[in-house]
């Protein structure tokens, strides 16, 4: 096999995975699995769902927005300095979010989850001033992180799919591997909400 087949076999390997764990997709499987946990019935989907909204599924509708106007050229958004906008639409959006998961008694499991991915984006946008870090990264640490305190420990074998999302950031020439940890570290400290929640 020639290196060059190996090269784009390898590409291939990561745009697959980095499509298929990409923010949006990990946050709506995530919030569902937590919200579920959270309720202790199926009226959690709809707690969970709305986690994935406002965290995952609007962002994501912003970016495709803004790509469709010509303003970036993926949803990648490799340029660290034209982030910021996406940094603030996230926030506005989890805490709008969860203003209506307050007023509608949502669980306070689902509720602390939402809050611990609000103060992880201030995070990622405070970094994201002076460093290029990985949110793709970041999101999917949080989510495992997140479902190992509310369902079980087991969860963070699935850390193995984080891997495989910093692996394929770096291997598409997004990020460093400096940038992948350093995200997937800001994702799993979004756990310590649980310890003061």
């Amino acid at each position: 096999m020639s290196t060059t087949t190996t090269t784009v076999g390898t590409t291939t390997l990561a745009r697959t995975v980095t499509d298929v764990l990409q923010p949006r997709n990990a946050l709506l499987a995530g919030m569902l699995g937590i919200g579920l946990a959270a309720a202790g019935d199926w009226t959690g989907l709809l707690w969970g769902f709305l986690g994935a909204l406002c965290a995952g599924l609007i962002p994501a509708g912003y970016i495709e927005w803004e790509r469709g106007r010509g303003t970036w050229g993926d949803r990648h958004v490799v340029d660290r300095t034209k982030r910021a906008p996406i940094f603030f639409v996230i926030l506005g959006s989890i805490g709008a979010g969860s203003v209506v998961m307050v007023l509608g008694n949502a669980p306070g499991g689902i509720l602390v989850a939402m809050l611990a991915l609000w103060v992880m984006t201030i995070g990622l946008l405070a970094v994201n001033t002076v460093w290029k870090i990985s949110v793709d990264s970041a999101v999917a640490s949080a989510v495992v992180a997140l479902l190992a305190v509310v369902h079980s420990p087991w969860w963070l074998a699935a850390y193995a799919l984080t891997v495989a999302v910093c692996w394929s950031r770096v291997a598409l020439g997004y990020h460093t591997v400096a940038q992948t940890v350093a995200g997937a570290a800001l994702g799993a400290a979004t756990t310590v909400a649980y310890a003061f929640g």
